[in-house]
C-alpha cells in the first residue's frame, strides 16, 4: 500500500504564496511520476504540475511562472510553490503518484483546500 499526506492548503488573499507538501510512505517502487491535480465542484480533476523521476517538471498553461513544483528523492516527498495566487486557483488540490506499470497505477492524497480571496 502507499499512503500520499498533503499538508499546506489554506486561505490566501490574491497576490499571496502557498506552499503544498506530500510525503509518501509504504510500498514504494518504480515511480514514474509525482505531481498535483487540482478539482473544483462540478469540474474534472485537472493536472497542475507534475515531476518525472528524472526531475523533468511539466505545467498546466495557466500556471507556468507562478508555480514552482520540487522533488526531495531521499523523503519521497514532493512540493508545489504556489505564488502569485488568483481566486482562479481556488480548488482542492490532490497529489498524485504515478508507479511504474502495465498499466501504471496511480495513487491519490485525499485533498487539501486552497481558497484565494480576491
Amino acid at each position: 500500500q502507499v499512503q500520499l499526506v498533503e499538508s499546506g492548503g489554506g486561505l490566501v488573499q490574491a497576490g499571496g504564496s502557498l506552499r503544498l507538501s506530500c510525503a509518501a510512505s509504504g510500498n514504494i517502487f518504480r515511480i514514474n511520476t509525482m505531481g498535483w491535480y487540482r478539482q473544483g465542484p462540478g469540474n474534472q480533476r485537472e493536472l497542475v504540475a507534475g515531476i518525472t523521476s528524472g526531475g523533468t517538471p511539466n505545467y498546466a498553461d495557466s500556471v507556468k511562472g507562478r508555480f514552482t513544483i520540487s522533488r526531495d528523492y531521499a523523503k519521497n516527498t514532493v512540493y508545489l510553490q504556489m505564488n502569485s495566487l488568483k481566486p482562479d486557483d481556488t480548488d482542492v488540490y490532490y497529489c498524485n503518484l504515478q508507479i511504474q506499470g502495465f498499466p501504471p497505477i496511480n495513487y491519490w492524497g485525499k485533498g487539501t483546500l486552497v481558497t484565494v480571496s480576491s
